[in-house]
Protein backbone atom coordinates (compact mmCIF):
# COMPACT_ATOMS: atom_id res chain seq x y z
CA UNK A 1 0.00 0.00 0.00
CA UNK A 2 1.67 3.41 -1.26
CA UNK A 3 1.99 5.96 1.84
CA UNK A 4 -0.80 8.75 1.84
CA UNK A 5 0.64 11.06 4.11
CA UNK A 6 4.22 10.90 4.62
CA UNK A 7 6.72 8.71 6.53
CA UNK A 8 6.48 6.65 9.72
CA UNK A 9 7.43 8.63 12.75
CA UNK A 10 8.43 8.08 16.35
CA UNK A 11 6.32 9.07 19.13
CA UNK A 12 7.88 11.06 21.83
CA UNK A 13 6.59 11.28 25.90
CA UNK A 14 7.43 14.53 28.22
CA UNK A 15 6.30 14.41 31.60
CA UNK A 16 6.44 17.27 34.42
CA UNK A 17 5.38 16.71 37.74
CA UNK A 18 2.93 19.66 39.31
CA UNK A 19 4.46 22.65 40.89
CA UNK A 20 3.61 25.20 43.56
CA UNK A 21 5.04 28.53 43.84
CA UNK A 22 4.38 30.35 47.13
CA UNK A 23 5.28 34.12 47.49
CA UNK A 24 5.00 35.71 50.46
CA UNK A 25 6.92 38.54 49.34
CA UNK A 26 8.12 39.99 46.01
CA UNK A 27 10.28 37.98 43.41
CA UNK A 28 10.54 36.38 40.17
CA UNK A 29 8.37 33.39 39.23
CA UNK A 30 10.11 31.21 36.45
CA UNK A 31 7.84 28.61 34.87
CA UNK A 32 8.98 24.98 34.80
CA UNK A 33 9.97 24.04 30.85
CA UNK A 34 6.55 22.63 29.93
CA UNK A 35 4.45 25.00 31.54
CA UNK A 36 2.01 27.30 29.11
CA UNK A 37 -0.14 28.61 31.25
CA UNK A 38 -1.57 28.12 35.04
CA UNK A 39 -3.63 29.01 38.31
CA UNK A 40 -3.15 31.89 40.09
CA UNK A 41 -3.78 33.42 43.36
CA UNK A 42 -2.98 37.19 43.65
CA UNK A 43 -4.48 38.96 47.44
CA UNK A 44 -3.02 42.58 47.81
CA UNK A 45 -2.39 43.85 51.41
CA UNK A 46 -5.26 44.64 54.09
CA UNK A 47 -5.86 47.77 54.96
CA UNK A 48 -5.16 49.53 58.50
CA UNK A 49 -7.77 49.96 60.88
CA UNK A 50 -9.08 53.53 61.83
CA UNK A 51 -8.43 54.65 65.55
CA UNK A 52 -10.55 56.09 68.34
CA UNK A 53 -14.10 54.72 67.49
CA UNK A 54 -12.59 53.81 64.66
CA UNK A 55 -13.85 51.49 61.73
CA UNK A 56 -12.45 48.08 60.44
CA UNK A 57 -10.82 47.75 57.10
CA UNK A 58 -11.10 46.36 54.09
CA UNK A 59 -9.01 42.86 53.35
CA UNK A 60 -6.84 43.44 49.92
CA UNK A 61 -8.39 42.24 46.89
CA UNK A 62 -8.42 39.00 45.89
CA UNK A 63 -8.04 37.12 42.39
CA UNK A 64 -7.88 34.00 41.14
CA UNK A 65 -7.82 32.92 38.01
CA UNK A 66 -7.62 29.41 36.08
CA UNK A 67 -5.48 28.82 32.63
CA UNK A 68 -4.21 31.91 32.56
CA UNK A 69 -0.87 32.24 30.50
CA UNK A 70 2.48 32.27 31.67
CA UNK A 71 5.49 33.47 29.38
CA UNK A 72 9.06 31.29 29.63
CA UNK A 73 10.57 34.23 30.97
CA UNK A 74 10.77 35.54 34.44
CA UNK A 75 7.43 37.42 35.64
CA UNK A 76 8.02 40.17 38.24
CA UNK A 77 5.80 39.51 41.38
CA UNK A 78 4.94 41.76 43.75
CA UNK A 79 3.67 41.37 46.92
CA UNK A 80 1.86 44.17 48.82
CA UNK A 81 2.69 45.22 52.60
CA UNK A 82 -0.40 45.85 54.80
CA UNK A 83 -1.62 49.33 55.52
CA UNK A 84 -0.33 51.18 58.41
CA UNK A 85 -2.95 51.27 61.70
CA UNK A 86 -4.69 54.33 62.37
CA UNK A 87 -2.41 55.86 65.42
CA UNK A 88 -4.87 57.31 68.66
CA UNK A 89 -1.66 57.27 70.98
CA UNK A 90 -2.22 61.17 71.41
CA UNK A 91 -5.72 60.63 72.29
CA UNK A 92 -7.21 61.65 69.19
CA UNK A 93 -9.34 60.06 66.29
CA UNK A 94 -7.06 58.81 63.11
CA UNK A 95 -7.79 56.99 59.73
CA UNK A 96 -5.34 54.13 58.84
CA UNK A 97 -3.79 53.95 55.40
CA UNK A 98 -4.74 51.48 52.27
CA UNK A 99 -2.78 48.43 51.45
CA UNK A 100 -0.68 48.23 48.98
CA UNK A 101 -1.83 46.40 45.39
CA UNK A 102 -0.37 42.79 44.45
CA UNK A 103 0.61 41.85 40.47
CA UNK A 104 1.60 38.95 39.09
CA UNK A 105 3.52 41.04 35.89
CA UNK A 106 3.20 38.75 33.09
CA UNK A 107 2.35 39.88 29.72
CA UNK A 108 -1.49 40.06 30.82
CA UNK A 109 -1.11 40.90 34.62
CA UNK A 110 -3.25 40.42 37.13
CA UNK A 111 -3.25 43.19 39.46
CA UNK A 112 -5.52 42.98 42.86
CA UNK A 113 -5.97 46.07 44.99
CA UNK A 114 -5.47 47.15 48.53
CA UNK A 115 -7.59 47.00 50.91
CA UNK A 116 -9.86 50.54 51.86
CA UNK A 117 -8.57 52.07 55.16
CA UNK A 118 -10.67 52.14 58.31
CA UNK A 119 -12.33 55.75 58.76
CA UNK A 120 -11.32 57.79 61.92
CA UNK A 121 -13.14 58.29 64.99
CA UNK A 122 -16.65 60.66 64.46
CA UNK A 123 -14.04 64.07 65.30
CA UNK A 124 -12.15 66.17 62.77
CA UNK A 125 -12.65 65.10 58.82
CA UNK A 126 -11.75 61.68 57.01
CA UNK A 127 -14.25 59.76 58.56
CA UNK A 128 -15.26 57.65 55.60
CA UNK A 129 -14.18 54.35 55.26
CA UNK A 130 -12.06 53.89 51.85
CA UNK A 131 -12.55 52.11 48.59
CA UNK A 132 -10.25 49.30 47.65
CA UNK A 133 -10.02 45.59 46.95
CA UNK A 134 -12.19 45.39 49.60
CA UNK A 135 -13.69 48.77 51.40
CA UNK A 136 -13.34 49.82 54.92
CA UNK A 137 -16.16 50.34 57.44
CA UNK A 138 -18.44 53.61 57.32
CA UNK A 139 -17.65 55.54 60.50
CA UNK A 140 -20.08 58.67 61.30
CA UNK A 141 -21.89 60.26 64.16
CA UNK A 142 -24.84 61.39 61.62
CA UNK A 143 -25.82 61.91 57.90
CA UNK A 144 -25.63 58.52 55.20
CA UNK A 145 -23.74 55.65 56.29
CA UNK A 146 -24.04 53.98 53.11
CA UNK A 147 -22.62 57.06 51.47
CA UNK A 148 -19.93 56.86 53.60
CA UNK A 149 -18.25 53.30 53.44
CA UNK A 150 -15.86 52.17 51.57
CA UNK A 151 -16.56 51.05 48.03
CA UNK A 152 -15.11 47.36 46.74
CA UNK A 153 -14.11 45.56 44.03
CA UNK A 154 -12.50 49.22 42.74
CA UNK A 155 -11.69 49.14 40.35
CA UNK A 156 -13.62 46.77 38.87
CA UNK A 157 -12.67 43.41 38.01
CA UNK A 158 -14.57 40.27 36.96
CA UNK A 159 -15.26 38.38 38.99
CA UNK A 160 -15.29 40.66 41.72
CA UNK A 161 -12.16 41.09 43.97
CA UNK A 162 -14.13 41.81 46.85
CA UNK A 163 -16.91 43.54 48.46
CA UNK A 164 -17.75 46.99 50.22
CA UNK A 165 -17.31 47.67 54.54
CA UNK A 166 -20.72 47.83 57.02
CA UNK A 167 -22.64 50.56 57.61
CA UNK A 168 -23.00 52.28 61.36
CA UNK A 169 -26.79 52.83 61.55
CA UNK A 170 -28.82 49.72 62.49
CA UNK A 171 -31.77 49.19 61.76
CA UNK A 172 -32.15 52.68 60.12
CA UNK A 173 -31.49 54.24 63.68
CA UNK A 174 -31.59 58.27 62.88
CA UNK A 175 -28.18 57.96 65.58
CA UNK A 176 -25.56 55.94 66.60
CA UNK A 177 -23.52 55.55 69.38
CA UNK A 178 -19.99 55.02 68.47
CA UNK A 179 -20.27 51.38 67.22
CA UNK A 180 -18.41 51.61 63.48
CA UNK A 181 -18.74 49.13 60.33
CA UNK A 182 -16.36 46.34 59.78
CA UNK A 183 -14.57 46.22 56.68
CA UNK A 184 -15.58 44.04 53.56
CA UNK A 185 -14.22 40.27 52.93
CA UNK A 186 -12.98 38.90 49.80
CA UNK A 187 -16.48 36.59 49.88
CA UNK A 188 -18.91 38.85 52.15
CA UNK A 189 -20.01 42.62 52.97
CA UNK A 190 -18.34 44.09 55.63
CA UNK A 191 -20.83 43.79 58.91
CA UNK A 192 -23.62 46.72 60.45
CA UNK A 193 -22.49 48.14 64.14
CA UNK A 194 -25.62 46.88 65.87
CA UNK A 195 -27.48 47.34 69.11
CA UNK A 196 -26.86 45.53 72.27
CA UNK A 197 -29.94 43.51 74.01
CA UNK A 198 -32.36 46.44 75.91
CA UNK A 199 -29.81 48.96 75.02
CA UNK A 200 -30.59 52.99 75.08
CA UNK A 201 -27.59 53.00 73.12
CA UNK A 202 -28.12 51.93 69.19
CA UNK A 203 -25.54 50.43 67.22
CA UNK A 204 -22.71 50.43 70.18
CA UNK A 205 -21.38 47.26 68.89
CA UNK A 206 -18.88 47.02 66.42
CA UNK A 207 -19.51 45.40 63.09
CA UNK A 208 -17.64 42.12 62.28
CA UNK A 209 -15.42 42.00 59.42
CA UNK A 210 -16.70 40.20 55.79
CA UNK A 211 -15.64 36.91 55.55
CA UNK A 212 -13.02 35.91 52.98
CA UNK A 213 -12.96 32.80 50.33
CA UNK A 214 -11.59 29.64 50.90
CA UNK A 215 -9.17 27.92 48.23
CA UNK A 216 -7.11 24.55 47.62
CA UNK A 217 -4.29 26.53 45.23
CA UNK A 218 -1.74 25.61 47.60
CA UNK A 219 -2.78 22.02 48.52
CA UNK A 220 -4.86 22.09 51.19
CA UNK A 221 -7.91 24.66 51.56
CA UNK A 222 -6.89 28.02 53.26
CA UNK A 223 -9.25 31.02 53.90
CA UNK A 224 -7.64 34.50 53.08
CA UNK A 225 -8.59 37.80 52.62
CA UNK A 226 -10.96 38.75 55.92
CA UNK A 227 -12.46 42.10 56.31
CA UNK A 228 -11.50 43.99 59.83
CA UNK A 229 -13.99 43.93 62.37
CA UNK A 230 -15.40 47.73 63.69
CA UNK A 231 -14.82 49.28 66.79
CA UNK A 232 -17.10 49.75 69.12
CA UNK A 233 -18.48 52.24 71.84
CA UNK A 234 -17.02 50.34 75.27
CA UNK A 235 -17.81 53.12 77.46
CA UNK A 236 -21.49 51.62 77.79
CA UNK A 237 -20.97 47.98 77.15
CA UNK A 238 -20.70 47.39 73.33
CA UNK A 239 -18.69 44.44 71.76
CA UNK A 240 -16.13 45.09 69.47
CA UNK A 241 -16.50 43.62 65.61
CA UNK A 242 -15.06 40.15 64.87
CA UNK A 243 -12.68 40.10 62.44
CA UNK A 244 -13.57 38.38 58.78
CA UNK A 245 -12.85 34.22 58.86
CA UNK A 246 -9.56 34.69 56.74
CA UNK A 247 -6.84 36.54 58.75
CA UNK A 248 -9.61 39.59 59.39
CA UNK A 249 -8.16 41.52 62.62
CA UNK A 250 -10.79 41.69 65.65
CA UNK A 251 -11.36 45.59 67.33
CA UNK A 252 -9.82 46.27 70.26
CA UNK A 253 -11.76 47.73 72.93
CA UNK A 254 -9.72 49.69 75.09
CA UNK A 255 -5.38 50.40 75.49
CA UNK A 256 -5.41 47.57 77.64
CA UNK A 257 -7.28 45.19 75.27
CA UNK A 258 -5.06 43.07 72.51
CA UNK A 259 -4.36 45.42 69.32
CA UNK A 260 -5.10 42.46 66.52
CA UNK A 261 -3.57 42.96 63.60
CA UNK A 262 -4.81 41.54 59.59
CA UNK A 263 -2.77 38.64 59.96
CA UNK A 264 0.26 38.08 57.32
CA UNK A 265 -0.24 36.90 53.90
CA UNK A 266 -3.69 36.74 53.79
CA UNK A 267 -4.49 40.62 52.72
CA UNK A 268 -6.79 40.48 56.19
CA UNK A 269 -7.82 43.91 57.25
CA UNK A 270 -7.01 45.18 60.62
CA UNK A 271 -9.34 46.05 63.37
CA UNK A 272 -10.80 49.36 64.55
CA UNK A 273 -10.07 51.24 67.62
CA UNK A 274 -13.20 51.38 70.23
CA UNK A 275 -12.36 54.31 72.18
CA UNK A 276 -10.18 56.50 72.71
CA UNK A 277 -7.60 56.37 75.53
CA UNK A 278 -4.15 57.68 75.70
CA UNK A 279 -2.24 54.51 73.86
CA UNK A 280 -4.92 52.95 72.28
CA UNK A 281 -4.05 52.19 68.54
CA UNK A 282 -5.74 50.01 65.71
CA UNK A 283 -4.68 47.46 63.50
CA UNK A 284 -2.40 46.98 60.65
CA UNK A 285 -3.31 45.37 57.85
CA UNK A 286 -1.98 41.86 57.16
CA UNK A 287 0.18 41.39 53.92
CA UNK A 288 -0.62 40.00 50.73
CA UNK A 289 0.36 37.03 48.79
CA UNK A 290 1.01 35.20 44.85
CA UNK A 291 0.73 31.53 44.78
CA UNK A 292 1.02 29.75 41.40
CA UNK A 293 0.22 26.37 40.53
CA UNK A 294 1.34 24.48 37.69
CA UNK A 295 -0.50 21.22 36.37
CA UNK A 296 1.63 17.76 36.15
CA UNK A 297 1.77 17.19 32.72
CA UNK A 298 2.14 13.98 30.73
CA UNK A 299 1.55 14.45 26.96
CA UNK A 300 3.12 12.60 23.56
CA UNK A 301 4.17 14.21 20.87
CA UNK A 302 5.04 13.15 16.74
CA UNK A 303 8.11 14.03 15.79
CA UNK A 304 6.26 15.22 12.22
CA UNK A 305 3.46 13.53 9.72
CA UNK A 306 1.94 10.08 9.85
CA UNK A 307 1.38 7.40 7.00
CA UNK A 308 -2.14 5.93 7.30
CA UNK A 309 -1.34 2.20 8.28
CA UNK A 310 0.82 3.54 10.88
CA UNK A 311 -2.14 6.01 12.41
CA UNK A 312 -4.19 3.03 12.38
CA UNK A 313 -1.58 0.86 14.54
CA UNK A 314 -1.36 3.67 17.06
CA UNK A 315 -5.24 4.33 17.31
CA UNK A 316 -5.53 0.54 17.66
CA UNK A 317 -2.43 0.44 20.06
CA UNK A 318 -4.42 2.98 21.93
CA UNK A 319 -1.33 5.50 21.71
CA UNK A 320 -2.85 7.91 19.62
CA UNK A 321 -2.39 11.70 20.44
Amino acid sequence: MPRLIGAAQAVTSQTQDAVITTFNSSGTFTAASLTTQATILVVAGGGGGGAAYGSGAGAGGYREIADHPVPASGVPVTVGAGGAKGDGSAGGAARGAKGADSVFNADSAITSTGGGEGGRGSSGVNTAGGAGGSGGGSNLSSGSADANRGAGNTPPTSPSQGNPGGTTFPNGAPTHTGGQGGGGGAGAVGGDSTSSAGTPYPGDNGGAGGAGVASSISGSSVTRGGGGGGGANGNVGGTPGSGGAGGGGTASLTSTSPTIHGTANTGGGGGGQSTTPIGATAGTGGSGVVIVSEAAIDQKLASSMWDLRQVYRQIKADDWV
